[in-house]
């Protein structure tokens, strides 16, 4: 990237910027925290009907730059209203408690580090209606390359109605971050976590890779959201990195059963992804 008198190229210049090569990050390696919560819900819904669907929404908001933008898709798309999960990632403090508020939610935000690039926060959220209780963090091995981040993921059980439910809200490294190796490995630690428990599990974020999904079915989770398409652009590419995951829930059987929302109306370069589950046993 230097030439032989030590001189950064202008290319390189611009990828250092863009990977955040010039300050370290801080990263939050301590797995009790920092967390943030706070209940916005006036009180929890009724319970939900026995046949009553679970919807599960997963979008990542860019550094949490458009909030208000979010928050207006979140309020006014058919297939993102009435959610009962929302997955987050790339939020920062006062960015998930402005969307959290303003959809009248509970919110559960883990850091995994100040960011170089914004110089803000930046990690995953969970976003819901109904309680969430036994709050976690996972702390993801291996920092990304050039920018430092180690990544967390952010774990909650939603009580919904007399049912519990073990919600994961993630975001991997890009494939200028780590390794596809390295991301298998933050995810086995993930699936670990997950695999202590009986209760039913949704995993919803940023993969950024569609590969990877194999990895999480062999694990006994179904993927809904396998073939809606394209979730965000990498320069002028479609790329399908934004996923859903479930393991104890079943799809209902047809097309309407997940998809992706194409207009996000500028609030990220990721479009929101929503499934919805029939109810656990």
């Amino acid at each position: 990237m230097a030439d032989p008198a030590g001189r950064w190229r202008p290319g390189a210049l611009a990828l250092a910027a863009a990977l955040g090569l010039s300050c370290s990050p801080v990263n939050y390696l301590d797995a009790s925290g920092p967390s943030y919560e706070a209940r916005f819900a006036e009180a929890a819904p009724a319970a939900p009907a026995p046949d009553a669907r679970l919807r599960v929404v997963t979008f990542n908001i860019a550094y949490a730059r458009k909030i208000d933008l979010a928050l207006e898709l979140m309020r006014e798309s058919p297939a993102l209203q009435g959610f009962d999960v929302l997955a987050l990632q790339e939020m920062d403090v006062p960015g998930t408690e402005r969307l959290a508020r303003g959809l009248g939610v509970n919110s559960l935000y883990v850091p995994s580090a100040v960011h170089p690039k914004s110089g803000r926060d930046f990690g995953c959220a969970i976003l819901s209606p109904w309680p969430l209780v036994e709050p976690g963090k996972v702390v993801l091995p291996i920092a990304g390359f050039g920018s430092g981040v180690q990544r967390s993921a952010v774990r909650a059980t939603v009580l919904w109605g007399e049912r519990r439910l073990r919600v994961y809200s993630v975001h991997l490294p890009s494939p200028l971050g780590v390794t596809g190796a390295a991301r298998r490995q933050q995810l086995a630690v993930l699936l670990e976590d997950a695999a202590d428990t009986s209760e039913p599990v949704v995993i919803a974020g940023d993969f950024n890779s569609k590969d990877i999904g194999r990895q999480i079915t062999a694990g006994g989770y179904s993927w809904p959201t396998r073939d809606v398409g394209a979730t965000s652009k990498f320069f002028f590419f479609g790329m399908s990195i934004d996923h859903i995951f479930a393991r104890g829930l079943d799809s209902p059987a047809n097309a309407a059963a997940c998809g992706v929302v194409e207009d996000n109306r500028g609030a990220s370069d990721h479009r929101p992804v929503w499934a919805v589950f029939d109810p656990p046993g």
